[in-house]
């Protein structure tokens, strides 16, 4: 009896360990499996990475080739030109056959690579040739250059008288100038009286003088005022006013009558209309299309 019992556990034995070397056996097969398709997925991400790559460079090179093409029509027999746009047909070609296939070929790939290498190479010799062609060109440029530069001495002297011409009436206009001096800019509480915090301000205050200027025209003088914010907006809204071809919009104006002496104590005032945050603020004059001063000044909470 306990023979019999030891042969057919040694039977069950037996057939467990086959069923696990079994088991073990198309697990590994699977695993082998599974790996081989993971290879098999990476090199062809590899392959499309390269042909990503060689595609980016293509690109490049035929941007620069752009370059130096309108240059081809200075070029006489030129093969090289010829050479050039049929290693480009060839790559175009490979690249559009490489987007169309679904499994990418090493193959593929390495032939693009090589054609690749060969417009580089056509594209740095022509290059080559059409900087040589520029040095010959220089070359006869230079042999004319003497003639040119008589005449240009004679331009140049007439060019001479009328740039001194020029800078004398320019220093004739900026004579005539106003300047301004001593430029404050005050934040005002409802009264009048100066107010610290720039949030609680009703009013703007600018301050200024101008000083003695008997070079500059006596008359009716327009100041416009240009207040802009620590965001960079201009505050206030009282229209525009010509300047450098341009219209510009100002904060406030003030017309003044100068008569050449200094004008001391001229106050530019703006009612507050919007919510007032600390920082820079900066402060612009404008007359007769100059800007005639940009200060910056810090206001404080």
């Amino acid at each position: 009896m306990n023979k019999k019992y030891f042969l057919w556990v040694a039977a069950a034995l037996i057939l467990l360990l086959v069923g696990a070397i079994v088991f073990s056996v198309v697990q590994v097969t699977s695993l082998k499996k599974e790996v081989n398709v993971a290879r098999a997925e990476n090199e062809q991400l590899q392959l499309t990475n390269e042909q990503l790559t060689l595609s980016n460079e293509y690109d490049a090179i035929n941007s620069e080739f752009s370059r130096y093409e309108n240059q081809a029509v200075q070029l006489q027999n030129d093969t090289i030109l010829a050479k050039y746009t049929a290693a480009k047909n060839k790559v175009e070609q490979l690249i559009k056959e490489l987007n169309s296939e679904k499994t990418k070929s090493s193959k593929r790939i390495k032939e693009l690579q090589d054609e690749i290498s060969t417009l580089r190479a056509l594209l740095r010799h022509y290059i080559a040739q059409v900087d040589s062609l520029g040095r010959e060109n220089a070359g006869l440029k230079a042999e004319n250059a003497e003639i040119r530069n008589r005449n240009e001495q004679l331009s140049t002297q007439v060019a001479e008288v009328s740039r001194k011409n020029e800078t004398l009436n320019e220093r004739m206009t900026l004579a005539e100038k106003l300047n301004v001096t001593g430029v404050t800019l005050s934040a005002l509480k409802g009264n009048g009286k100066n107010e610290k915090n720039i949030t609680k301000a009703k009013q703007l205050k600018v301050t200024f003088t101008i000083p003695q200027n008997n070079s500059t025209p006596s008359g009716a003088k327009t100041i416009y005022l240009r207040i802009t914010s620590p965001e960079g907006s201009l505050l206030g809204n009282a229209g525009s006013f010509p300047f450098e071809g341009g219209s510009v919009p100002c904060t406030a104006k003030k017309t003044i009558e100068y008569g050449g002496q200094e004008i001391s104590g001229i106050t530019i005032y703006w009612d507050v209309n919007t919510t007032l945050t600390p920082g820079d603020y900066t402060v612009e004059l404008f007359a007769d299309n100059y800007r005639l001063t940009s200060r910056h000044f810090t206001m404080k909470k």
